[in-house]
């Protein structure tokens, strides 16, 4: 801090405040000096009458230990007029020096020095060679999210905030920030935007509209990802110059809707990557339960791959030992055939015409429902206010922590509660109730913040989904760093080139299951996707590998492995990694 004080005190003068603050303080000290100097000289001729003689730099000696309120007493008057003069010279000290003088440095200096060196702290532009960049518009909890896959992907990022003081206290959380108007094209050049790789913008339609639309102004190429609250708002957003225009609330809905596993023992997709379609089934009461995977033998039956199980809200990686029960829900992959062929197999079992419970009938509650319309899947709306009820046949109006209001909307007969309000304390509430009324039900929850996504499993809930999450995976897939599917909430399939260090080993010998916790799902090359390898297949060079595995496996495989630069991550092609409409 002491290399940059004479800095930052240069960068105080030079701005228009502190120039007229700095002469302010330079007149004060003048008029001081001038008292000073007027002191001493009475000093002098006032000690001439009573008979004593003193130097000047005597008179200046008495002066100024008098106006500081020392007073030694080693030079004293001895006439009330000298005595008199003294309390003058004492008064106007006290009032100067303890009380003007002070106020004055720190109000006209000081403090500018102070907020300049804050200011400091959060800078108003980004260096030159910034480039690769990613602007963020907010700190809310999908911006957190985001933060920390940039993070963990070493991306470096800024967050653009207005104020000088939002600026300092997310600084001071570990946050990169940049104090910026989103409506100025000034910031978004000062943010170094035409060499940053990304830009999202996640605060009110309006806001992101115009945040687009300015930074479109200044970079034709960047891509810009935007949220929108209202389905409206797209097409302007859109047109205001978004690449990419996230309807989270209608994305979370669907995603709801195709975890749907309750009401049938069939394999659900829930995303295809390249070829490779990943689904979900349930094994309650099918002739699996009780036995191993090796036992099963779905892979020399239909041809899928159990890559992990979910138990209660648990994944965990499969292994031939595996045992299935009544709670396993199997995470499978393979070709669209033999998903196919796995339904075939199951479809027979769990059959059941009992409708889909949805508490919460805001934005999430009515795209889940829209959703389970397209899939043919019956549904019931349980929401307080009446005021957001369309259909009077399709809702129950009532709280939906009151017995009798799940009673009248189905929940003892139903196979999947869907718990989507706007409040994690809410939902984890209406999880515990939802689960001690009925510890058979599959239920599926929507979480606000990433930190409470982890209690909604333990208070039961089987599935767990957040924007947080879908907005980061989108962000990553257009950093091209890893292509990502979200499979469930912290439990992703996503795309590396092959480390130097795992070339020419088999798959079983690389360690990466039991190094990170990642299981390989599929190898591409020239030649191809390989679906589900086998563990005796050699990992190529210039291959990408497909791993399934949590958020924390994820992170293990990175640090451990690692990834080449960002370069030669930047030329694996980008496969389809969607989820199915």
């Amino acid at each position: 801090m002491l290399k940059s004080l004479p800095a930052q005190m240069l960068a105080v003068v030079h701005t228009r405040g502190g120039r007229r603050n700095l002469v302010v303080l330079l007149r004060f000290f003048l008029v001081l000096a001038a008292m000073i100097g007027l002191y001493s000289i009475t000093f002098h001729y006032l000690m001439a009458r009573e008979g004593q003689e003193h130097t000047w730099l005597t008179g200046l000696y008495w002066t100024l230990t008098v106006m500081s309120t020392l007073g030694f007493g080693d030079i004293t008057f001895h006439t009330d007029l000298g005595r008199s003069f003294s309390l003058v010279v004492l008064m106007s000290g006290m009032i100067f020096l303890l009380v003007l003088l002070p106020f004055t440095f720190i109000e006209f200096f000081y403090e500018p020095w102070l907020a300049s060196q804050e200011e400091a702290r959060a800078p108003r532009e980004l260096p030159s060679d910034t480039k690769g960049h990613v602007l963020l518009t907010s700190y809310d909890p999908v911006t957190i999210a985001v933060i920390r896959r940039l993070v963990q992907y070493k991306y470096e990022y800024f967050v653009l905030v207005p104020a000088v003081e939002e600026a300092l206290r997310l600084f001071d959380l570990g946050i990169n920030v940049m104090v910026g108007e989103l409506d100025d094209p000034e910031a978004w050049i000062r943010a170094r935007l035409s060499q940053a790789a990304l830009v999202m913008t996640t605060t009110t339609d309006v806001t992101n509209t115009n945040a687009a639309f300015t930074a479109r102004g200044i970079s034709e190429s960047v891509p810009i990802i935007s949220t929108a609250n209202n389905s409206a708002s797209v097409d302007i957003q859109q047109l205001a110059g978004s690449s990419h225009v996230l309807q989270l609330e209608e994305t979370i809905g669907y995603s709801f809707a195709r975890r749907v596993t309750g009401g049938d023992a069939l394999a659900h997709v829930i995303g295809e990557f390249d070829h490779i379609q990943i689904a979900e089934a349930t094994t309650r009461r099918t002739p699996l339960v009780g036995k191993t995977l090796r036992e099963s033998a779905l892979g020399e039956k239909v041809g899928v791959t159990v890559v992990g199980v979910w138990v209660r809200g648990n994944f965990e990686v499969a292994g031939p030992e595996t045992l299935i029960d009544d709670n396993t829900v199997l995470v499978l992959a393979g070709s669209s055939e033999s998903i196919f062929r796995y339904n075939e197999l199951f479809c027979i079992y769990n059959v059941s015409n009992a409708h889909v419970v949805i508490l919460g009938g805001g934005r999430v509650g009515r795209a889940t429902a829209r959703a389970l319309e397209e899939r043919e899947v019956e549904c019931l709306i349980v929401e307080l206010d009446p005021s957001l009820v369309q259909d009077p046949t399709k809702y129950i109006v009532g709280d939906a922590a009151d017995l009798a209001v799940l009673e009248r909307a189905g929940i003892q007969d139903t196979p999947t509660v869907i718990i989507t309000p706007h409040d994690d304390d809410l939902n984890i509430y209406l999880t515990l109730y939802c689960r001690r009324l009925r510890p058979d039900i599959q239920i599926i929850s929507r979480a606000t913040l990433e930190r409470n996504v982890t209690t909604m499993h333990r208070a039961g809930a089987d599935i767990v989904m957040s924007f947080a999450s879908m907005a980061a995976n989108t962000v990553m897939n257009w950093l091209r760093r890893s292509t990502i599917l979200m499979v469930a909430e912290g439990l992703d399939v996503f795309r590396v080139r092959a480390p130097d260090v795992l070339v020419g080993k088999t798959i079983r010998d690389s360690g990466i299951r039991d190094l990170t916790g990642c299981s390989v799902v599929g190898i591409s090359t020239d030649r191809g996707m390989e679906i589900v390898p086998s563990p005796t297949e050699t990992i190529p060079a210039n291959a990408d590998i497909l791993l399934i595995g949590s958020i924390d496996a994820e992170d293990q495989f990175l640090s451990r492995f690692g990834v080449r630069d960002r370069e030669a991550m930047a030329n694996v092609a980008s496969p389809t990694a969607t989820e199915p409409s």
